[in-house]
This record gives structure tokens, C-alpha cells and sequence, in this order.
């Protein structure tokens, strides 16, 4: 064993094949030639696909040579005559990738090696990795090398032993032990070879791109040996191949590699010549350069040797076997509603794993995109799931083997979503841009100077700023390069700021068909704008197949929701705060237990109670409570009530876009956090009347908050329980009516208490049964006094266009002033009958007269006022035949002037209340994009 080192002005070349002993060549190091990917030699012709997906015949000019057709029996039979060993290409080749979680370990190999045994076509080719995690072994072993680390030695042992003890539990059971041994001996000498270079490394403190290359593809050379084994084991002949003997690639940077296919077809034709088979087991990630130099296809290569295999055997497809089921539409780990895609085109794949997506990198696809050979994605552990077909077309009738796929404005328009984290936002501007030819390239050419990437350029028109997003770890070298740049320029005036945004994330919505279509735009702004997210930057190509935006970090998620959500890709999410388990909220959230599963099946509708918060105690959970258990979660795992933090809780959620808190209190105290919770984008949803009710100044303040935001705030249960009376009231606005006059029996208590007052029993009694059927508040006198009327009325007079305080209604209060001020409703009912005589003559009276007693709420628009009093009406009138606890709610327009408009219906009771709240909020699921 020789081993030798020298500068840099020479190369030492380890043999490609292994071997007992290590051979290090020692030669001057060759001037590297300037040459790009060469055309594909006469044996790789171009082929086109009908539209069908068949390939057709083409002619194709190589050079000055005349036209050349595709392989034609003719060949075939003169080879035959010949007899020589000539590779059969074309589509009966499928070629097939494995990652290293595919042959993580033995059980995983036989799995593949089942795979590929039970594909029926008649030629194969499977490229392999290393062995999950063994490729970053590799490096560490390197980087421990080069740091002088003595534990790279036993590093490289539980390698060693970790290959050892997969190929016994693999291949031991074999009754010959010709393949295991054979392995078992390459093991041992590849790691005695390791052990010299290592040691080597060790002492110089440092290692060439060539021997890092040549270590780091050990791993492909040994996983590629045990499958072959494997797959001969099932019966089926297969041979080996050490890609670096066939794979010519040009190396343009650290980073990049670009193919040889002239080289590469040449090299392969011989090495099928020596080693003829109709199964082939390809080491991955590796290749030599045109000297043979070891190197590899750097990160992700093996994907670019399957697509380069593929292209050089001119396959019929190319399957990518990984871990997932195919491409989703986003990131599951952030949407895990995200569905897999039957299909993308290659440029939708580009765009995609551009942007972060885990599909393929932008260069796997280029070599099979000459051929239209498709690129499917599939899961070695679901191998029933059909996976993703990537090809010429995204079209329905790309996946050929696959069911047609239903077309859809979610599928034809937008295909899915990615996001890039941790970006900052460059912003370079002043008016000595306009018209400057070249600003421009000189910002870019600094930028380029540190060796920073451009993420996302977005320029206005008017050519006065320059906005470009970078990784934010370049952001400040970036920076500091352009204040340099531009120091003059900043100093004269003509650039006013450079400026950087840290804290950034990219959304970028991807679809071959968005291209000339309406509106997809618009969708994708107005749901990131009902998401409260605020876009910073904006990019969009010309071939429009991807719509980038800039958002804060913390939003990236919110964002990917709210746009996924909103092409219908996935449910409509929402997340809800619940104030007041009380009676009206605790029956609410009996309502959304019971509809919550038909809400997400039926109506893609996915509402999480994230919290629940009364006076006292709050309980808050992350993922959404239980709402069966509801009960039990609050009074045994709830804190002390904090309105802060629950509303962060419930508002600071990245994985759900839509926020609402519901108030299902009476508090003025509740009600006074309406307005910071609009700011923040949250949603409102109340059937407590204290704001609307509130000073007029504070409640102009909040409406017009609401109005300028994309925030909603629903109030229908503050009038009616579950009748429509807001929104009947502003339909008839909207529609261009005039309101004069609104009239109505607001309280369902009061209607209850008096359609029950015709003199069969005194006030008292029917007041004491009210409260035992629970149609009264706890202290009966708050129905009574007739308050909560007059909030109604002044809710509806604000809605009118009246400028009321509550303090300007007229009240006819129900309740005795001795009365009044007593301590407890108790003492209350306890004295009430004692004044039962004044009520019953009122009544007598209106009987009588041939009337009933209603207690009614008026809004006279004409007159400016408002008011709330004991009325009597014909027995006739509409408002006479109410029973139970019905309201009714009259509106005379100019419409509606001879006879009004009528709502009728239950006013009062749990249920009725917490059905309107529910209402509201389904209108705002629909607002936000649930189907209407």
C-alpha cells in the first residue's frame, strides 16, 4: 500500500474499483476543459410523445452526419447476426430510484428487492443510495478526519459493522454463500482503503473535493452490492453497476454538476457489452469525470442518476421511490389537510421544489424533459398508492395506468403550495434610479460579489426601488456590500435607503393553468387579506406558472392555510375562542360538538374550539379541546382566567389562518376588548348587547375599525335570539328602502309574561313561573326594567342611521321603584305580589276595550327617537297573536308603508340564542371560504 500527497498542482486518483490494497496515482493535475453537457451521441435520439403520451419516431440531425431514426428491428437483427452484446434502449427499459430510506436497513432491501423482482417489465434498472444516514456518516467521518479527531476510527467501525451485520441478516439464509462472502470481502478491503485515506487526512488536517468524493460514495457502492444479492436471491439474474465507470459528468462548481451524455452513452455501451443483463442494480449519487476522477452528483444526486439513467437507456419512466405517497399539494407537516397530486408537469415540479417543496430538485427532471419520459413518485412502504406522475402535462391523462382525475377549479388552476423560511427583504430605492440604465446590475453585481442567492426580485414600474429577498444568514454581508457599493449615491441624494427585513417567509402558489386565467390572483390575495396577513413583496413571471409573496416569518403558516383552504384543497379552518360558558355559550358548545364531524365532511368546514375562558378559570389547548368533555377539561385542567393570554393563545396559532372569539357574556368588561381584538384580525361573533348599546362615540369607533379591515364582527342574537332582524334591517338599507318606523316585541321574556297575563293568574305568579322555566334572567327585575329593550332599540336605531345614546330612551320600567333596590330577586318575588293589583287593572282595562298589554320596543326614524313602553293593541293586531315566547318585529318603510314587514318568531330560550350565535358563525366560514 502506497499513499502519497502533494499541493495543489497534482491529484491523487484512487482506482475506481475496489481493491486489497490501495493504488494512489500520481499525476499532474489537467487543465479543465471549458465543456458544457454535450449533445446525446447518434444512439440517444430525440423522441416525442403524442398527445396520447406514446412516443413517436423522429429524425434528429447528430452533427453533419446526415438523419439518423430511432432503433429500428433492422439494428436489432443485425446485432444478432453479429453477436454482439448491443443495449437493447428504449421502453422496455423502467428504471427505478431508491432512497436510503428505502434500505435503511435488511428488511427494507428485501422489500425493494421484492419490488423490483414483481415489476413486469422486461428490462430494469434500479439506481440505490446509501443506507439511511450513511452518506452523512461518511462526511462526518471526513470532517472528524480533518479536525485531527481520533473518533473517526471508531466512527468507521460502526460503519463497518453496521454494512456487516445487514448483509448476514440479508443474505445468511441462503443455502449459497457465494454472494455474502464475496460482500463480506469487498467490506473489508473498502474499509481498510478508508482506514489509509482517513488516516492520511488525518495527518495533513485537511482533504481534497476528489478524496471527499471518493469517500463519501462508499455507501451507494456497498448498498448497490447487497441489493443485487438481494434480488438474486429471489431468482432473479442481475448484475451490479459502479456508476463512476459509465457516468461522465463536468464539474461547474462545488455545488453543480453538469453531464456528459455523449461520454456516458459511450461508456455504458461498452460496459453493457462486458456485462449484458436485463436487470441492473446502479449505484447512485457517484460518477468520474472525463479524466475518471472520482466525484459525485453532490446533494439529491441520486435523484439526477436515476434521470440521467433514464435518459441514457431511453426508459419508458422513471419511479422515484421515497417515504410519502406522492407530492402533496403542500407541506402535511404544516397543512395537514394537504392532499397527494395525481399529477404535475415539469415545470410545476421546478416551481415547486424551488420554493421548498420536497418533490425533485430542478435538475432531476432535465435529462428525462428531451425524452417525455414521466417521473413518478411513489411510497415503498403504501406501494398500493399510486403516487404522483411529473411529465409533459399535468393533465388528467398524464398518469396513464391511473383512474382519470375529475377536473376542478382547485385541480386545472392552482396545483399546490410552498414556503421558504428564515428570508429577508432587500430594499434599495431613490429617485436617482428612474431612467439609470444599469442601477440595476450594479446592486446585483454586489450582491453577487459576497456570493449571496437571490430568492425573489420584485421592481415597480416606475423603476424608483429595487426589492430582491435573500437567505436571511446573507442578509447583513448583503447590506454591507451595497452601503459600500453605494456610498456616493447615498451620500449625493440620488439613493434615499437600503434597507433589510429580517423575519421574512416566501408563499408561492404554483399551477401550470393559472397562466391566463382571472382571478386567481384576486383568490389568493383576498384569502391571505381575510387572514388579516399583510404581503410585503409580490413576484410574478411572465409564463405566470407561480404567484410569489413575502410575508412576515410568523405568518408563513396562517398564509399556507389560509390560501390552501381557499382553492378548496382542504377544509376551511378556524379557530374559536368561546367568553362565557354560561347559559347561552355552554348550549353552544353543545350545538358544535354535535354538528362539529357533518360540519368538516359535508361542508369542509373545520372549526377547533381552542379555548374557553368564564369570570374565573380558562382552559386552552392546542390543537383544539374535546369538546365532549368539555366540562370535565375546564374544571379540572383550567388556570386562572387571562384575557392576554387567552387571546394569544387563540389569536398566535400558525397552523390555523382564521380566528373568532365568540362573547357569550353580558359583561361591559368583555365587550370593552372588542376593539384590540379587531385590530389583531380576530373575528367577532356576540350575542351581548353592551357595545352596540355602548357611548355612540365608542361604537362609531369600533364599526369603522371593522369596516377598513377584512375583520367581521356578527351580532344578529344581540336583537332577535335567532331571528334575522340586522340582517332584514340592512338588506332593506342595502337594497336602497327607507326605513320610518320599527316596532316590535324585542323580549321573549316579556312576550311570555304577557301572552300569559289575560287574567286567569296574577303578575306575580306568572313572573315567578317565567323565571322557573328559565325565560327570565337570574334577577328578573333585569327583564323587567325593560334595559335590555332599550339596548335593542338603540342597536336598531344605530343601524338605522340614528345618532341615540342609551340614555335618551324612555323607559317604562315593569318593576316598582320600593322594589328596586332590593338585595336579591329572592326578596324581590317575595314582594312583588304586594303590587299586582296596579297591573291587573291595566289589564282589565285593555280587555275591555277589546286589546292586550304588550311591552314593545319603537324606533321612529321620521321623529329621531326611541323608546320603550307598555303598549295596548287590538286584539287583532299582529302583535296580539303571539303565544309563548315568541318575538315580533314589525319594519314600515316606504316599501313596506300600508302593511309592514313582519319577523316573527322565538325570542327567547337557550337554544333559539345559541342557534343564532351558530348561525353567524357558519356565514363567517363562508365569508372566508367554506362552500355557501
Amino acid at each position: 500500500m502506497a499513499l502519497c500527497f502533494f499541493s495543489q498542482a497534482v491529484v491523487c486518483r484512487p482506482l475506481l474499483s475496489s481493491s486489497p490494497a490501495v493504488k494512489v496515482v500520481v499525476f499532474k493535475a489537467k487543465a479543465k476543459t471549458a465543456a458544457a453537457a454535450v449533445a446525446p451521441p447518434p444512439h440517444q435520439l430525440q423522441v416525442s410523445r403524442s398527445s396520447s403520451g406514446h412516443r413517436q419516431k423522429k429524425q434528429t440531425r447528430i452533427g453533419a452526419s446526415g438523419f439518423i431514426s430511432l432503433y429500428s428491428s433492422r439494428r436489432l437483427s443485425l446485432a444478432a447476426a453479429n453477436k454482439e452484446q448491443i443495449l437493447p434502449r428504449g421502453e422496455t427499459w423502467s428504471v427505478h430510484k431508491f432512497g436510503g430510506t428505502c434500505v435503511g436497513n435488511w428488511e427494507r432491501i428485501q422489500n425493494v428487492a421484492k419490488i423490483i423482482v414483481e415489476d413486469p417489465s422486461p428490462h430494469k434498472v434500479a439506481v440505490v443510495s446509501a443506507m439511511s444516514k450513511v452518506t452523512d456518516m461518511m462526511y462526518d467521518l471526513l470532517n472528524k478526519a480533518q479536525s485531527r479527531d481520533d473518533s473517526y476510527v471508531a466512527a468507521l467501525e460502526m460503519i463497518r459493522q453496521k454494512h456487516h451485520e445487514t448483509a448476514i441478516a440479508l443474505l445468511d439464509d441462503d443455502d449459497d454463500h457465494h454472494d455474502l462472502s464475496n460482500f463480506l470481502s469487498v467490506l473489508e478491503s473498502d474499509i481498510q482503503n478508508l482506514q489509509a485515506m482517513l488516516r492520511a487526512i488525518y495527518i495533513a488536517g485537511h482533504a481534497t473535493e476528489t478524496f471527499e468524493d471518493w469517500v463519501a460514495g462508499h455507501g451507494e457502492l456497498w448498498s448497490a452490492q447487497m441489493l443485487a444479492s438481494a434480488v438474486r436471491k429471489r431468482g432473479l439474474p442481475c448484475v451490479w453497476m459502479d456508476a463512476r465507470e459509465v457516468l461522465v459528468v463536468h464539474p461547474t462548481n462545488k455545488q453543480q454538476v453538469d453531464p456528459d451524455y455523449q461520454a456516458s452513452g459511450e461508456r455504458l455501451d461498452k460496459w453493457y457489452e462486458k456485462h449484458p443483463s436485463d436487470t441492473i442494480i446502479v449505484t447512485g449519487f457517484i460518477a468520474s469525470t472525463p479524466e475518471n476522477i472520482p466525484t459525485t452528483l453532490k446533494r439529491d444526486g441520486s435523484d439526477f442518476s436515476a434521470a440521467i439513467m433514464g435518459a441514457l437507456f431511453l426508459a419508458k419512466k422513471v419511479t422515484i421511490w421515497t417515504d410519502v405517497d406522492g407530492v402533496y399539494s403542500a407541506d402535511p407537516r404544516k397543512v395537514s389537510e394537504a392532499v397527494v397530486l395525481k399529477t404535475l408537469s415539469y415545470q410545476e415540479a421546478w416551481e415547486m421544489s424551488y420554493f421548498g417543496a420536497n418533490v425533485l430538485h430542478p435538475r432531476t427532471t432535465m435529462p428525462v424533459m428531451r425524452y417525455n419520459i414521466p417521473i413518478t413518485i411513489r411510497n415503498v412502504f403504501n406501494v398500493g398508492a399510486p403516487g404522483t406522475v411529473i411529465g409533459r402535462s399535468s393533465l388528467p391523462d398524464l398518469a396513464e395506468e391511473a383512474e382519470p382525475v375529475p377536473y376542478n377549479s382547485t385541480d386545472s388552476l392552482v396545483k399546490g403550495f410552498a414556503t421558504i423560511d428564515n428570508i429577508a427583504l432587500v430594499n434599495v430605492e431613490g429617485t436617482g434610479m428612474v431612467g439609470v440604465p444599469g442601477t440595476a446590475s450594479e446592486i446585483f453585481e454586489a450582491v453577487k460579489g459576497v456570493g449571496a442567492n437571490v430568492v425573489m426580485i420584485s421592481q415597480a414600474s416606475s423603476e424608483h426601488s429595487v426589492c430582491f429577498a435573500v437567505p436571511e444568514k446573507e442578509a447583513d454581508t448583503v447590506y454591507r456590500s451595497l452601503m459600500s457599493k453605494f456610498r456616493k449615491e447615498l451620500e449625493a441624494g440620488r439613493l434615499s435607503n437600503v434597507e433589510v427585513v429580517k423575519n421574512c417567509s416566501i408563499l408561492a402558489a404554483v399551477g401550470q393553468r393559472m397562466a391566463s386565467t382571472p382571478g386567481v390572483s384576486a383568490t389568493l390575495f383576498t384569502a391571505l387579506a381575510k387572514a388579516n396577513i399583510n404581503v410585503r413583496a409580490i413576484a410574478q413571471g411572465c409564463s405566470e406558472y407561480n404567484i410569489t409573496v413575502v410575508v412576515r416569518q410568523e405568518d408563513s403558516i396562517r398564509a399556507l392555510k389560509a390560501v390552501h383552504s381557499r382553492f378548496y384543497l382542504s377544509k376551511t379552518p378556524l379557530a374559536v375562542g368561546l367568553v362565557g360558558p354560561g347559559l347561552i355559550g355552554k348550549t353552544l358548545l353543545d350545538q358544535l360538538k354535535d354538528q362539529v364531524a357533518t360540519l368538516k365532511n359535508e361542508f369542509n368546514i373545520d372549526l377547533r374550539v381552542m379555548g374557553i375562558m368564564d369570570s374565573k378559570t380558562m382552559c386552552l389547548d392546542q390543537l383544539g379541546l374535546d369538546l365532549s368533555k368539555w366540562r370535565k377539561l375546564l374544571a379540572e385542567k383550567g388556570e386562572a382566567a387571562d384575557s392576554a393570554k387567552f387571546t394569544a393563545h387563540v389569536k398566535d396559532n400558525h397552523f390555523i389562518p382564521n380566528t373568532v372569539i365568540i362573547d357569550c357574556t353580558a359583561s361591559a368588561k368583555v365587550a370593552d376588548n372588542y376593539f384590540q381584538w379587531l385590530s389583531k384580525g380576530i373575528h367577532i361573533i356576540t350575542p351581548n348587547k353592551r357595545a352596540n348599546s355602548g357611548p355612540f362615540g365608542e361604537y362609531v369607533r369600533l364599526r369603522a375599525l371593522q369596516r377598513r379591515s377584512y375583520t367581521h364582527y356578527f351580532y344578529e342574537a344581540t336583537v332577535g335570539a335567532g331571528l334575522p332582524i340586522i340582517s332584514t334591517l340592512r338588506g332593506l338599507l342595502e337594497t336602497g328602502d327607507r326605513i320610518q318606523k320599527i316596532e316590535g316585541i324585542f323580549s321573549g321574556t316579556l312576550s311570555y309574561i304577557f301572552n300569559n297575563f289575560d287574567g286567569s293568574k296574577s303578575f306575580s305568579q306568572i313572573v315567578t313561573e317565567a323565571k322557573a322555566a328559565g325565560f327570565t334572567e337570574p334577577d328578573p327585575r333585569d327583564d323587567l326594567s325593560g334595559m335590555d329593550v332599550a339596548r335593542k332599540v338603540i342597536i336598531l336605531a344605530r343601524e338605522a342611521g340614528l345618532h341615540l345614546e342609551l340614555d335618551e330612551i324612555p323607559i317604562q320600567s315593569l318593576v316598582p321603584k320600593p322594589l328596586r333596590e332590593l338585595t336579591t330577586a329572592e326578596e324581590f318575588l317575595d314582594k312583588l305580589p304586594e303590587y299586582d293589583q296596579e297591573m291587573e287593572a291595566q289589564q282589565a282595562d285593555a280587555d275591555a276595550a277589546g286589546q292586550v298589554l304588550c311591552y314593545v320596543g319603537v324606533v321612529d326614524v321620521l321623529a329621531n327617537e326611541g323608546r320603550v313602553e307598555l303598549q295596548r293593541y287590538p286584539k287583532s293586531h299582529a302583535f296580539a297573536q303571539l303565544s309563548g315566547s315568541d318575538n315580533i318585529i314589525g319594519f314600515t318603510t316606504r316599501r313596506y308603508l300600508k302593511q309592514p314587514l313582519i319577523v316573527r318568531g322565538p325570542g327567547a330560550g337557550a337554544e333559539v340564542t345559541a342557534a343564532g350565535v351558530f348561525s353567524d358563525l357558519l356565514r363567517l366560514a363562508s365569508y372566508l371560504g367554506a362552500p355557501s
